[in-house]
C-alpha cells in the first residue's frame, strides 16, 4: 500500500497497443487554448531557464516538467496546462536548458537527474508570496527529476509543496536504457538521437575544440550517447555512474508528500524495475498506478473537451488532496 490495484483507464481496443499510444499523440494531437507569459530567470552557475506561465489568478500553482527533448510547447504539456487552468490552477511549464528555442550558455545542458534546475524554478516560485500551495507534475524524464527532487528533500521539502504527479517515468535509468536499445524501439532511438545531435552541434559552435560529433552516426543507444556526452558534460564518471546517481528509484523511500506515479504496463520505454512495487508498498505517500495500457506519455481517450485520461487523472488526484486542505 498504496498500490492502486484497479486503474480507471480503459481505452478502446484500437488503442490497446503501447506503440500506437506512444506515437499517435506525437503525430496527431493539437492543443489549443493555452497562452503563455514567458519569464527568464538566472541559474546559480550563470546560465538561464525560460519559464512559461499560464495564470488564471489563482493562489495555487502546478509546476510542469517535460520529457526528453520536449518543451513547454509539446502537446502533452499544453494539455496538462489547459486542464490545470480549467480547474482553477495557475500553471508553470518550464523548459530545460536548451529546450526553449535557443542554446543555453554553459557547456552542460540537462540530464535525467537534474534536480538543481528544478530547485531553482521551485525557489523562484516560492519567493512569490501569491502562491500558498504548489504541486509538481512531471512527464517521463521530467517525472524522474520530480520524484528524485522530492526524495532527496524528504521531510525537509517546503511545506507549500502539497502533492505531485509523475507520468511514464523511467525510475531506473539502467534498465530503461537497456529497454530502449531493443530493436522494437529503434524508431524512438533514432528520433531522440537526431534531436540530441542538434544540442551537440550547438555546443560545438559555442565551445570550439571542446566537444565534437566525430562518428556520431555510429551512436545507436542511450548508453553510447550518455557515455560520450552526458556523463562527462555533467560531472559523472561514466554512463553507469550517471544512471546510478540520476535514477529516482533509490530516492522513492524519501518522498514525503502525496505523489501519484502512473506507468502504463505496455510502455515500450520501461523495464520491470521502472514499476516500483516495493517502494510504493513501503511508503504511504507514494501511490503507484499501473494501467495495463497507455504506452509512453499516451493514455489517449477523447472527451468533448479534448482532454486525455492522464490529465483528468492528475487533476482528480490533486483536487482530492488539495480541496480538503484548502477548506480547513
Amino acid at each position: 500500500m498504496p498500490i492502486i490495484a484497479c486503474s480507471s483507464y480503459h481505452p478502446p481496443w484500437v488503442l490497446r497497443n503501447g506503440h500506437v499510444q506512444s506515437i499517435l499523440p506525437v503525430l496527431c494531437r493539437r492543443v489549443t487554448g493555452v497562452t503563455y507569459q514567458r519569464q527568464r530567470i538566472a541559474t546559480p552557475d550563470g546560465d538561464f531557464l525560460d519559464l512559461d506561465f499560464s495564470p488564471v489568478g489563482a493562489d495555487r500553482l502546478a509546476i510542469v516538467s517535460h520529457g526528453l527533448e520536449g518543451s513547454s510547447e509539446r502537446a502533452y504539456v499544453l494539455g496538462m496546462v489547459r486542464v490545470l487552468n480549467r480547474s482553477g490552477w495557475d500553471a508553470l511549464a518550464w523548459n530545460f536548458r536548451g529546450c526553449s528555442g535557443e542554446p543555453n550558455l554553459q557547456l552542460r545542458f540537462y540530464h535525467s537527474g537534474d534536480t538543481e534546475d528544478l530547485d531553482t524554478v521551485v525557489s523562484h516560485v516560492l519567493a512569490d508570496s501569491r502562491y500558498s500551495l504548489v504541486a509538481l507534475i512531471g512527464f517521463s524524464l521530467g517525472g524522474n527529476i520530480t520524484l528524485k527532487y522530492l526524495g532527496e528533500r524528504g521531510a525537509a521539502v517546503d511545506p507549500r509543496i502539497r502533492a505531485a504527479v509523475a507520468l511514464s517515468v523511467p525510475c531506473d535509468l539502467t534498465s530503461s536504457a537497456v529497454a530502449m536499445s531493443r530493436a522494437c524501439n529503434t524508431i524512438y532511438m533514432k528520433r531522440f538521437l537526431r534531436m540530441l545531435h542538434v544540442k551537440i552541434r550547438w555546443k560545438m559552435q559555442q565551445f570550439p575544440g571542446v566537444i565534437d560529433d566525430h562518428q556520431y552516426q555510429y551512436i545507436r543507444t542511450f548508453h553510447q550517447f550518455d557515455e560520450r556526452y552526458i556523463a562527462p558534460l555533467h560531472g559523472f564518471l561514466s554512463a553507469e555512474d550517471y544512471y546510478q546517481k540520476a535514477s529516482s528509484l533509490p530516492f522513492l523511500a524519501g518522498v514525503s508528500v502525496p505523489t501519484l506515479l502512473v506507468n502504463a504496463g505496455d510502455d515500450p520505454f520501461l523495464a520491470p524495475a521502472c514499476y516500483p512495487l516495493e517502494p510504493a508498498r513501503n511508503n504511504r505517500h507514494l501511490f503507484l498506478e499501473i494501467p495495463p495500457f497507455g504506452g509512453h506519455v499516451g493514455f489517449m481517450r477523447w472527451w468533448e473537451d479534448g482532454d486525455y485520461w492522464s490529465e483528468k487523472r492528475a487533476m482528480q488526484f490533486l483536487m482530492s488532496l488539495v480541496d480538503p486542505i484548502a477548506k480547513r
